[in-house]
């Protein structure tokens, strides 16, 4: 059952935070592998989340916190991509959890006792379309599921050939 109110949902935004700690123990070869035939490394998927957080706490979060104007555009999903998998070559795996860990706890933060009206309160984007932290958590809810679940298929599958 999908979750109903603003809370839940933060709730299931917060909890990629303690799955994402929880595989720090595997191996750095589990780490550095793809998760599947061209795809993306554990690390490499870790950095794609931690610099969406990243661009979207930067933003919009702080933007609204801070009382200005919402600077988040549409971005070429491809070419972000891109410069998040090269990122991913210049940090080890410690600190690609840690900073997933701390844009993600951010942007929690900013969302978590905010009042039903600032929930769905509307922000004008860089690209004059609207931005709100519900509609943020519609958006990044499935993005999470998906790659959640492409790592537990890629964990599940290593130890099953380690044994």
């Amino acid at each position: 059952m999908a979750p109903k109110t603003n809370a839940q949902r933060v709730s299931e935004f917060q909890s990629f935070i303690p799955y994402i700690q929880s595989l720090e123990a595997l191996d750095n070869t589990v780490w550095e592998s793809p998760v599947g035939d061209g795809k993306w490394s554990l690390k490499e998927l870790v950095c794609h989340l931690m610099r969406w957080d990243q661009y979207f706490y930067e933003e919009a979060f702080a933007k609204v916190k801070e009382g200005q104007p919402v600077t988040s555009r549409h971005l070429n999903f491809n070419e972000f991509n891109a410069r998040a998998i090269q990122y991913a070559q210049t940090v080890t795996v410690q600190e690609a959890i840690q900073q997933f860990v701390l844009y993600r706890s951010l942007i929690v933060a900013e969302m978590t006792g905010s009042s039903e009206e600032d929930f769905l309160r509307t922000h004008k984007d860089g690209d004059g379309k609207t931005f709100s932290y519900r509609g943020h958590l519609r958006g990044f809810l499935p993005h999470d599921k998906h790659h959640k679940k492409q790592m537990e298929q890629y964990i599940r599958s290593q130890m099953v050939s380690k044994s």
